[in-house]
């Protein structure tokens, strides 16, 4: 049974008013105190002094009409994206639009000199520009999560080139700090008004737009066959979202959520027309930002709480919402999963075989000694029994009483002793040992200064100049050691939640754990200096584990629909980052500038004291998460299996969750969320060892080895500045997620 939409008229009607009432109270509310009787005898023609004047005419009517403009902008651009797409949730902020027209702002800054309203427009629309045709571009091929998926990853990339260019710019980063936050305080009227043109251009647009992207949402054969021209209606559409995206972020910054917000209501509200959808998404927006803007200012009397951060708060949970609802629980399933691949890519044919090249035996040796299954446990048995029977049995070394050998496993007899040594994974293991080896003598020899390798190598062993030594042993060889532990950390924790989720997109830092650390890390330092922020480093594996039991009671625990994880993950994450830039702009910027290094990932000043630990830790996780490894792979395929294999379900996940966010945990300690290297490490490492076993040697060396060299990239691509590690990675690890989706053939 269906609802009928509600009709528009006395929708439009209650938003107005609503509208209305919350202009009034931006007026006559702020943070100062100044009482609302004086505003109202001002505003009625009673002669007031300067002071009141300047507040009421030059910053609350400003700050009303713009919160107004940029609200309504926001709101019509996610209701065109996510009409054009076909995807709920769609959004300029989750889709990389806002990040493109920051890191317009940004060049126009640092390169241009931009200052003004009309400056900061030129550069954002570039950005939004290049954002907006790349989201297009992709939407097409992928599913409503997907894309929002590959939004993340170009927002990541964005606003890793972003962060380069502040770290290497403290001055910028002094005014973007500020601006970042999506602020609405001191916007001059001579800013809004001149984006006001592109505001209203895309509103024009918008409007022409309506009819046909109606009929593009019944699919592109009946738009033409309704005479629209769907490419058109695409490049119409593509130019309406980067006109008002960029003049709202030239006018008050990136605020995040609030298209999401607007179609939502708007969807609610309405039903499907999208006409009215348009119109009302406006209102919307104009009214959540109205809204959130007053209420940033009374919170925190006499300050103000940051504007974005509170819209983040409100469209965190309308996100989680709309991903869980059917029309995008249709489209989840095309995510990457690792439960039963195909043998075309190097994977598996069935899930007997991949039991067989896990277990090393046949099934019928489970029948050898153990008491009959019953119930669940024998169906599942018998089938596997079965598929083992009929399967292909390849492999060596087969003899009375054995199956035959896994294909890739050569046995190796020491007197009484034989193991199965896996070739493959073996050889595996050796070349990413050295490859990290490699990696980590090239961040010794790399280097700004003036050393030959050769010097630098002497160096290590004690021999030349003091200067030199000091500079290997005491500066950089720490930082290696600290590095190779922390990559060693996220690249383990990463292979345990894809593991874990049967998701290779299921990892901390796309789960929200890593962000969790930071925030109990840096609450925990809030009141120290920022050097002394490191020594709290205990404290990530409980902001780590609180983020994981709040995803994971949010999306219903650990279940088949792995996609609840990733977009919760992904709401959390995005609070917990507006969070941060809260915490940037409420300190000093000596302290700022410090904490924002590592709060984006890098290696800078670290060394044996927070390295330590975290090894300690490492060398006592690693042997607990072998331990697990094998009811781990059972798990690969289904609970079912699993079950009949012996393998505790429950317990299995509450040891891997632990494993997992107590080394993610810790490697943030270390070297803040360097991001992409848990997603990375075991898909590399599973890519060269085969898809038998888990890769958990393989992805520790392989994030130890990308952490290291994306700390040596930054110290030396750019002449007289350091980037950190995490802007590296998230440089190189935007592309790396859009490769993994696109590549991605799910059997």
């Amino acid at each position: 049974m269906f609802t009928q939409p509600r009709a528009p008229l006395p929708v439009f009607a209650l938003c107005l008013t609503a509208l209305l009432g919350l202009a009034a109270a931006s007026v006559l509310t702020g943070a100062g105190r100044v009482a609302p009787e004086q505003v109202v005898d001002y505003l009625l023609g009673a002669r007031g002094d300067h002071h009141l004047e300047m507040v009421v005419t030059t910053l609350r009517l400003p700050r009303t009409l713009a919160a107004l403009v940029v609200g309504a902008a926001l709101g019509v651009s996610g209701m065109l994206l996510q009409a054009v797409t076909r995807n709920p949730l769609a959004e300029t902020g989750l889709l990389g639009v806002n990040s493109g027209a920051a890191l317009g702002v940004v060049v126009g800054i640092v390169y241009a000199g931009a200052q003004t309203g009309g400056a900061y427009l030129v550069w954002a629309l570039g950005g939004a520009l290049l954002a907006t045709g790349v989201v297009l571009l992709i939407g097409s091929r992928f599913s409503p999560l997907k894309l929002v998926l590959a939004g993340a990853a170009l927002s990541a990339t964005l606003t890793g080139i972003t962060s380069a260019m502040l770290v290497a710019d403290p001055v910028t980063f002094d005014q973007y700090r500020f601006w970042v936050l999506g602020s609405l305080a001191g916007v001059p009227l001579e800013r809004v008004l001149s984006v006001s043109p592109a505001i209203l251009a895309g509103l024009g647009m918008a409007a022409l737009a309506a009819r046909p992207l109606a009929a593009l949402s019944l699919g592109d054969d009946m738009a033409v066959a309704l005479g629209h021209r769907p490419g058109r209606t695409r490049v119409t559409v593509t130019v309406a979202v980067t006109l008002l995206s960029a003049a709202a972020v030239a006018v008050a910054g990136p605020i995040g959520f609030l298209g999401l917000l607007a179609g939502y209501l708007a969807r609610t509200l309405l039903g499907g027309r999208v006409g009215p959808q348009i119109v009302l998404s406006g209102l919307a927006g104009a009214l959540v930002l109205l809204g959130a803007d007053v209420l940033a200012r009374v919170v925190m009397r006499p300050y103000e709480a940051p504007v974005s951060l509170l819209i983040a708060i409100l469209g965190g949970p309308v996100l989680i919402v709309v991903a869980r609802s059917r029309a995008v629980a249709a489209g989840a399933g095309d995510l990457i999963s690792d439960r039963i691949p195909r043998r075309g890519a190097g994977l598996l044919r069935s899930p007997a075989e991949g039991l067989r090249r896990i277990l090393g035996r046949r099934a019928g040796a489970d029948r050898a000694g153990g008491a009959p299954a019953t119930g669940a446990r024998r169906g599942v048995r018998s089938g596997v029994q079965h598929g083992a029977r009929s399967g292909v049995r390849r492999g060596a070394g087969s003899g009375p009483g054995r199956g035959p050998l896994p294909s890739d496993a050569l046995p190796v007899r020491l007197g009484a002793l034989s193991v199965l040594l896996p070739v493959r994974s073996s050889f595996a293991v050796a070349a990413l040992a050295a490859l990290a080896a490699a990696a980590g003598v090239t961040a010794l020899v790399a280097g700004q200064s003036a050393m030959t390798a050769g010097q630098a190598l002497d160096a290590l062993r004690g021999i030349g100049a003091g200067g030199q030594i000091l500079l290997v042993q005491e500066i950089r060889l720490p930082r290696v050691v600290a590095g190779l532990v922390a990559g060693a950390a996220l690249g383990l924790s990463g292979c345990l939640t894809q593991a874990l989720a049967r998701n290779r997109l299921a990892t901390p830092d796309m789960l929200g754990i890593n962000q969790g650390a930071v925030i109990a890390i840096m609450l925990a330092g809030l009141f120290s200096s920022a050097e002394m922020l490191f020594e709290h480093w205990w404290t990530g594996p409980l902001g780590a584990l609180a983020a994981a039991v709040v995803v994971f009671a949010i999306s219903g625990g650990v279940g088949t629909q792995g996609y609840r994880f990733i977009v919760t993950g992904l709401a959390v994450t995005t609070l917990a980052g507006a969070l941060t830039q809260s915490v940037l702009a409420w300190r000093g910027l000596s302290s700022a500038t410090a904490i924002h290094s590592w709060s984006v990932g890098s290696l800078a000043g670290r060394g044996y004291p927070v390295a330590l630990p975290v090894a300690v830790g490492l060398a006592l996780l690693l042997p607990a998460a072998l331990a697990v490894s094998r009811r781990l792979d059972v798990m690969r395929f289904s609970e079912d299996v699993g079950t009949g294999l012996g393998a505790n379900p429950r317990t299995t996940r509450l040891a891997v969750l632990a494993l997992a966010v107590a080394l993610a945990g810790l490697a943030i300690g270390i070297g803040g969320p360097i991001a992409f290297v848990a997603l990375a490490a075991p898909v590399i490492a599973a890519r060269l060892s085969g898809p038998a076993r888990l890769p958990l040697v393989g992805a520790p060396l392989t994030g130890a080895a990308l952490v290291v060299a994306a700390d040596t990239i930054g110290r030396v691509i750019a002449s007289g500045a350091e980037i950190p590690a995490g802007v590296v990675t998230s440089v190189l690890g935007g592309p790396f997620l859009l490769w993994t989706l696109l590549s991605d053939r799910r059997s």
